[in-house]
Formats: structure tokens, C-alpha cells, sequence
């Protein structure tokens, strides 16, 4: 049996070591010259693999999407997937926040153990292929400017989103999956920044200064942690965390108003108190810094905003950052459209795998879970639908 599989990536990857282990002929097909180059990136910030929290609430981190992708991460859990770094030699280890990385904090030693581990099992590595769809039953792609039909008996899909689309995933597959009858939604920007119209003059002072140990309330839900302010507005994982509801806000009302409390550990009445033992004497800014331990670029936050209240500080956000500048994108393949094994419905015998389906999750390590999640359970299924 000859399965193909489209997509270099993490999700790509796992389906042709699974596959190839299970005794089938692996071929994966890709259309940069090396494969992993997101994988790779994500090793930039020291490779978040998965997290080492509760199972059920790591389930609920994929909102809409927790129901149908349960079973998948029963059969690939965060465990699971510690037990496989670990095995490649890429010990892990578990941060102070629980989330899960290898000791190296790179991805590059993984990669590599991963392709040797590959390539001893069989599975042939074919860089610079873009796959441009079917033809006459064949799967149809280009080569530096020739035309390739390639037999395959089951095809794995694993072509990633739309987000950082120079390091490969554009989403240009979309197009030819509608032709073929299978409902795709937009793709939409997630994980990613947002735009505020800051003066010139604190631009200018604060751009590139982080907010540390602070919680941002949107629609709800509060989160803390870090956020970057930047020369056209606020990035990092808080915001992150709550980009999904911020993004539908906007497109909804034109804006989203993010609450800042820039002293969480502190009640209302201890700030109260804090703030009243300072010297009268002192400018409001000395006596937030001294008083309160706020940092420049919080107390100029502060004015700013025209806040009065450090546990409550308004920032207008007016615009979502693009896909290219998003770690992840929302959208994709509609989840009704493929089976409990991610096997098209459209499209028999083609599995759809990762960021390509309509899911979402913030960082964390759930966004590469899920992708070796799916994987997972889309070539057990095929190995299962094969035995005699």
C-alpha cells in the first residue's frame, strides 16, 4: 500500500513515522526546500511541545472545537507525546508555568534524530513539490516547472493553516479542496497582535517594553501574564489567550476595549491604602512608582489611557494584526466535513490533519499537540481500515 503524505511539518512528520512503522510505504511531499521551517521556529522561543496541566482543562483550551477533538488527544495525550520527545533523545522537562519543552529549548536536534529516525524506517523525503491537486485519479504537483502525477492509495493532508506563510503554509490549498466539494471557512488571524493608535510620544519611550505579572479582562474571562507593547500596539501571550474573543469583537463593533489590572496581586483597598500613605508631595507618577512599584512604561501607560485607577486600565484595540504576522490562524476545513478520523467525506480515502481543519487554541504547547493528535489518529484509523 503507497501513501503519500502532503506537508512536512510536525503533523506530516508523525503520520509518515506512524505509517512507515506499521510496515506501509511512506512517501511525504513538500514545496519548501527543507522541511519542519515552522517546527523550527517555534524552536526560536525554546519549543513549547504540549502542557503539563489537568487533561480536562487542557481539553477545554480548544473552545468550540473541545468536543470533537477529545478523542484524538485520549489517544495522543500531552503524556504521550512527552514519552515520544523523550524517546528521540530530546529530553523534556516542565517549566515553572507547566508547560512542557525539551532541555536543548530548540528544535533542531529533535528535527534531526526525527528524519534519521525517518529515514531508517523508509519514508522518502520529496522537498519542492507543490502539490496542485488531482489528475485523472493521480495526485498532480510541480517541480521546478514540470508536472508530476503521483499513484497513492490513501493521501494524508497536512499542509498546515494560513499563518507565517513564507515558511510554507498559505493556505493555498483551499481553492482546490472547494473545487473538490469540500467546505472550507475563511482563514483568520489567531495568536497574534493587535493594533492600538498610541501617540507618538509613547511610542516613541515604550515600544518594545513588556508589562509583566498583569491581568487583561475581555468578555468575561481573565488571564494573566506578559504583555509587549509595540510600535503599533500590544502583542504576547495574554493577549494571545484572549485574541480569539478580541478578534470577533472587533469584527463585530469595530473595536474591543481590553481592561487592564496592572496590579493584580493587590486589592482595590490595598492600592486604596498604598496610594494614601505616599507623600502629598510627590507627582502622581512618583507616587505610582513608589508606592505601587509601577514600572515607566506602566505609569506612562496610565496617562496614556487617561486611567485613574491602576486595576483598570481601558486600552482600545481597533485593528487585528495579518495572518502573516500571527503564530496561528483560525479557520479551515469544517469539522463536519470529515469523520471521526479526519478522513474527508468528500474525498475518500484523503485524511485532513493539524491547523488544515477549523480549530483554534492559544500557545501553550496546545497547538502542537493537537497537530500530533490528529496525525495520530487519522493513520491508526488507516492502518485499521487496511488489515485483512
Amino acid at each position: 500500500m503507497q501513501v503519500v503524505v502532503i506537508g512536512a511539518g510536525p503533523a506530516g512528520l508523525m503520520c509518515a513515522e506512524v505509517l512507515s512503522a506499521a510496515g506501509l510505504n511512506v512517501a511525504v511531499y513538500d514545496r519548501m526546500p527543507s522541511p519542519a521551517r515552522k517546527f523550527l521556529m517555534a524552536g526560536r522561543g525554546g519549543l513549547n511541545l504540549t502542557h503539563s496541566e489537568p487533561f480536562e482543562r487542557f481539553v477545554s483550551r480548544y473552545g468550540k472545537a473541545a468536543a470533537r477533538l477529545r478523542t484524538s488527544l485520549e489517544a495522543f495525550t500531552p503524556a504521550d507525546l512527552r514519552a515520544w520527545a523523550d524517546g528521540m533523545g530530546a529530553e523534556t522537562f516542565v517549566g515553572s508555568s507547566g508547560r512542557v519543552f525539551p532541555k536543548a529549548m530548540k528544535a533542531s536536534p529533535l528535527l534531526r534524530a526525527w528524519l534519521k529516525r525517518l529515514e531508517s524506517q523508509g519514508v522518502t523525503l520529496h522537498q519542492r513539490h507543490d502539490w496542485l491537486g488531482w489528475d485523472e485519479g493521480q495526485l498532480l504537483f510541480q517541480q521546478d516547472g514540470k508536472l508530476l502525477r503521483i499513484r497513492a492509495d490513501a493521501t494524508m493532508l497536512a499542509l498546515g493553516g494560513a499563518s507565517w506563510p513564507r515558511l510554507g503554509g498559505d493556505g493555498g490549498w483551499k481553492a482546490i479542496l472547494e473545487g473538490c466539494g469540500v467546505p472550507v471557512k475563511p482563514f483568520q488571524p489567531s495568536n497574534v497582535g493587535f493594533t492600538v493608535a498610541w501617540s507618538a510620544v509613547f511610542t516613541g519611550r515604550h515600544a518594545g517594553t513588556p508589562l509583566k505579572t498583569i491581568a487583561l479582562t475581555f468578555g468575561g474571562k481573565t488571564v494573566r501574564g506578559e504583555v509587549m507593547l509595540t510600535r503599533g500596539g500590544v502583542e504576547g501571550g495574554a493577549i494571545y489567550a484572549l485574541s480569539a474573543a478580541l478578534r470577533d469583537a472587533i469584527a463585530r463593533d469595530g473595536h474591543a476595549d481590553l481592561s487592564l489590572d496592572l496590579r493584580p496581586d493587590l486589592t482595590q483597598g490595598q492600592v486604596i491604602s498604598k496610594l494614601g500613605r505616599a507623600s502629598p508631595k510627590d507627582s502622581l507618577s512618583n507616587r505610582l512608582r513608589k508606592a505601587l512599584g509601577l514600572t515607566p512604561a506602566a505609569i506612562a501607560l496610565m496617562h496614556e489611557t487617561d486611567a485613574a485607577d491602576v486595576k483598570a486600565v481601558t486600552v482600545r484595540l481597533t485593528a487585528v494584526q495579518g495572518l502573516d504576522r500571527a503564530i496561528s490562524s483560525a479557520g479551515g476545513i469544517a469539522l463536519d466535513a470529515v469523520t471521526d478520523s479526519f478522513e474527508l467525506k468528500a474525498l475518500p480515502g484523503v485524511y485532513a490533519i493539524g491547523e488544515m481543519l477549523d480549530w483554534e487554541a492559544p500557545t501553550g504547547g496546545y497547538l502542537l499537540q493537537a497537530c500530533f493528535s490528529t496525525a495520530v489518529t487519522a493513520v491508526r484509523a488507516l492502518s485499521q481500515s487496511r488489515e485483512p
